[in-house]
């Protein structure tokens, strides 16, 4: 019994992470029915940039808000200077072009930086409180758990309660139609990528430190997982993407403790491809979301 609690607060932090950066997914699909394969090297370049930060300065936040700075700006470079001149009649151009844009922009950051892992602070202990024995969460796992919330909170109301949100939406379904209605399709396009790359920076801040450390491709394989809980929750669905996140970590959490790490990999794309053959469009997604 205690090894499965460790192993499910583990997995529910694990699973935190994965959401943030599965929530940076689904913003640029309901932004612009893309899947941004280069969200991932996106983010390592946003970190490298707190990493700076935070070496010349010595303070944690400051570069925490010079990722998220980064993030933004980052976002807004990637959709005006390369996406918005990709022909999107068919979905591939915009793979095709992400999966460029990661090769470019990890080659850069290897030139730069370098191959090797460079250790990344973290602003509180991670040392698990115990209850009866057991370890449980550490204050970093609840900053993580604070910050996820925050997000989720945040883009619920930009998307439900404000009419940017909505304007978003429309740019992003119909787009002809909101220029006629006198909605900036350009310019909601532009603050969707901006605010995906954001909170992909934020994802990459919270998981990076618990990983080997900051590297060009550091992300690589939290791109993986969390690709996996967008798809799991509904590429449409914030709420969506954190259940898929929380899933994906309880997941490989439960796998790795009781089969073996090895497995894990497996396991998630079970996970994928179950959900894919049994309800394309993701748990929380509407009949009208499928079809569209």
């Amino acid at each position: 019994m205690d090894r499965f609690l460790f192993l499910t607060f583990d997995g529910l932090s694990r699973g935190a992470v994965y959401a943030a950066f599965a929530l940076a997914l689904v913003l640029i699909w309901r932004a612009a029915r893309i899947v941004n394969f280069a969200q991932g090297a996106m983010a390592v370049a946003a970190l490298y940039v707190a990493y700076a930060v935070t070496q010349a300065t010595g303070s944690y936040w400051l570069g925490f808000a010079a990722a998220l700075g980064a993030g933004l700006l980052l976002g807004v470079l990637v959709e005006r200077v390369v996406m918005r001149f990709v022909d999107h009649s068919t979905p591939l151009n915009g793979v095709v072009v992400a999966l460029g844009l990661v090769l470019i922009l990890q080659g850069v950051l290897g030139i730069l930086y370098g191959n090797e892992y460079r250790p990344v602070a973290t602003p509180f202990r991670r040392d698990a409180f115990e209850v009866g024995g057991v370890a449980l969460l550490s204050r970093y796992d609840v900053f993580v758990f604070a910050a996820v919330g925050t997000v989720v909170v945040l883009l619920t109301l930009l998307f439900t309660r404000t009419a940017v949100g909505l304007r978003m939406r429309a740019a992003a379904f119909a787009p002809d139609v909101s220029r006629l209605l006198g909605v900036p399709v350009g310019g909601m396009l532009t603050l969707g990528w901006a605010l995906a790359a954001a909170v992909g920076a934020l994802a990459g801040m919270l998981v990076v430190p618990t990983e080997l450390g900051l590297h060009p491709t550091a992300m690589d394989v939290v791109f993986v997982s969390a690709f996996t809980a967008a798809v799991v929750g509904g590429l449409d669905s914030p709420v969506g993407a954190v259940t898929g996140g929380l899933i994906v970590g309880l997941l490989l959490s439960y796998v790795s403790g009781y089969l073996g790490a090895t497995v894990a990999p497996m396991a998630v794309l079970l996970l994928l491809v179950v959900v894919l053959l049994g309800r394309p469009g993701g748990l929380f997604s509407g009949t009208r979301a499928r079809v569209a």
